[in-house]
């Protein structure tokens, strides 16, 4: 059996720094996910192998971390592998995972690399890998990196003769912040731009927004400039994740779920720096936003009557597509399997046609259909790009400019564009179009083996049959159909009709952690009884026999 050291978003474990032994090193990544400096020594090697490396230069790889202690080390080993590899080295520092996709194309390197766990906590690390397109890379791309890291990790090999400092220094280094602190800026100043023309608004008419709008960027790059890019463009905004006592901790989007909301006095009382700040207003008012730890998703909150709740990716895609199809442009939906449903199933209520789309979990995934799959090359267009991808996570996916290359463009999630594109959307909104939302649930069983399901073995039959019969113990179901999709291999996906309403029910294993989920999502919010009952007792079942007593 082959074995991917990557998940649904890069690799990602708990950062071990004593393991010296490569082969030892891999072994403790696939079975406990423990992340080592010669794991990233191997990898940077492979790079050096790629298929998709060109003959006729040297190749150049970008690298790039974020805040987390042992990054700039980490880097340095990653750095080794890279320049055993021959490979033209460039470290941009510390940065967001958008900047790195960004300088990738800048420098017009072969690959980005971008050592980050994203919202795992600190005590982890990882890394996220980007082809010369600004894609990130393909499972395939990364079974075959897997493959080649394992092999060398079985060769015999003289490490112990190899100059490591020398070669853990880069071709070219910057700042630690430069890059985050003026590119990033900038470049979303670009972008902002071509959307404002679009629209025809700027940010500063954005209605029902309590300033100054708190901002939570989870200790990351964003905490560095975004409040203030905010404040020059006419939105007072203050950065609240300076307080935090590391990235990630108590802080950002990372610790949200997108239906999550809170009365007052639990808001009062979270040990969250953003929620435990949020001030008190009518209902229907923004008071604050969240981004990740490697800023590449956001999330917003407003107030209730009651309290607060979030606004979750699939609102924010609403929100745009409801803005920018009055633009006269047709558009092209991409949107996971998690989003909500009323999302996806109303869009002739635009003036102009929304094509759309369902992709695996997983904002790459977004990037690739809106690409028509051609990842190995641009989309090229003479103005922006009628495309958006989402994820209710808050993963929002929209064409960036290429740099340096007039009417080349890529696709990136970016959460400072996301609240930027959020508060124009709110400039211009068509409440009479907006989407009527359904229902979902998403529960998880933890601490489980993964291996015991792969959405096609006896369990997942046993798990189909349960669904099937305890939502016909409470209404009619029709129309029942299970099967797959592109990216999810262990996914089991079911649709069918409950009570003359669309369903949908996926289970997954997580990609990144020892958990398997089962997300519910129903068109219309009405009658969900029955549902909530199919999943637990679906999650009682995986619990059974997933979990190792």
């Amino acid at each position: 059996m082959s074995v991917n050291l990557f998940g649904t978003d890069g690799i990602r474990g708990k950062v071990n720094l004593v393991t010296a032994d490569e082969e030892e090193a891999i072994y403790r990544l696939i079975e406990h996910r423990e992340f080592s400096p010669p794991v990233l020594r191997l990898i940077g090697e492979s790079l050096g192998r790629s298929a998709e490396l060109e003959s006729s230069k040297k190749p150049r790889v970008v690298v790039g971390w974020d805040e987390r202690p042992a990054n700039n080390m980490l880097a340095g080993h990653l750095t080794v592998g890279l320049n055993i590899a021959e490979f033209e080295v460039i470290h941009i520092g510390l940065c967001a995972t958008p900047t790195l996709h960004y300088a990738t194309l800048f420098y017009d390197a072969d690959f980005g690399c971008m050592i980050t766990a994203s919202h795992n906590p600190v005590e982890d690390s990882g890394l996220k890998i980007f082809s010369k397109y600004g894609y990130k890379t393909t499972p395939e791309f990364e079974q075959e990196l897997s493959r080649n890291a394992i092999s060398l990790s079985q060769e015999e090999r003289e490490l112990d003769s190899i100059d490591t400092e020398k070669l853990s220094q880069p071709s070219i280094s910057h700042e630690l912040a430069e890059w985050c602190q003026t590119h990033h800026p900038n470049w979303l100043s670009r972008r902002y731009q071509m959307l404002a023309e679009l629209i025809q608004r700027d940010i500063s008419e954005a209605p029902n927004i309590h300033q100054p709008l708190l901002i939570d960027s989870s200790k990351g790059t964003g905490s560095f400039w975004l409040a203030d890019w905010l404040s020059s463009n006419g939105i007072h905004a203050l950065e609240i994740s300076h307080e935090a006592t590391a990235l990630n901790d108590n802080c950002g989007a990372g610790e949200f779920s997108p239906t999550q909301e809170w009365t007052f006095e639990e808001a009062k009382n979270s040990p969250h720096l953003l929620i435990n700040q949020l001030p008190r207003r009518e209902s229907g008012i923004l008071v604050g936003a969240a981004l990740d730890g490697d800023g590449d998703r956001c999330l917003l909150i407003e107030t209730t009557q009651s309290g607060f709740r979030i606004i979750d990716g699939d609102r924010i895609a609403d929100n745009l597509l409801n803005c920018v199809t009055h633009s006269g442009n047709d558009w092209t939906l991409a949107a996971s399997i998690e989003s909500d449903l009323s999302l996806t199933t109303s869009l002739n209520r635009f003036p102009t046609s929304v094509t759309v789309s369902e992709t695996a979990v997983g904002d790459r995934w977004l990037s690739f259909k809106l690409s028509n799959n051609k990842i190995n090359q641009f989309i090229t267009n003479s103005s922006l790009p009628s495309v958006l991808g989402v994820e209710d996570s808050g993963h929002i996916v929209l064409a960036s400019p290429h740099p340096n290359q007039s009417e080349n463009w890529s696709l990136v999630g970016d959460g400072a564009m996301t609240l930027v594109a959020f508060l124009l959307a709110t400039t211009k909104l068509e409440l009479t179009s907006l989407m009527q939302r359904g229902w979902k649930q998403r529960l998880s069983v933890k601490d489980v083996d993964r291996s015991k399901w792969d959405g096609r073995n006896d369990l997942s039959d046993i798990v189909e049959k349960t669904l099937f019969q305890k939502l016909s113990d409470f209404s009619e179901v029709s129309q029942w159909h299970r099967t797959t999709i592109d990216g999810e291999p262990n996914l089991m996906l079911i649709t069918c009709l409950f009570a003359n309403t669309k369903l949908s029910i996926g289970v997954r294993n997580s990609g990144t952690q020892a958990k398997i989920s089962v997300s519910a999502r129903l068109e219309h919010g009405g009658h969900n009884n029955g549902i909530q009952e199919a999943i637990d007792e679906a999650c009682n079942l995986l619990a059974k026999h997933m979990i190792s007593h």
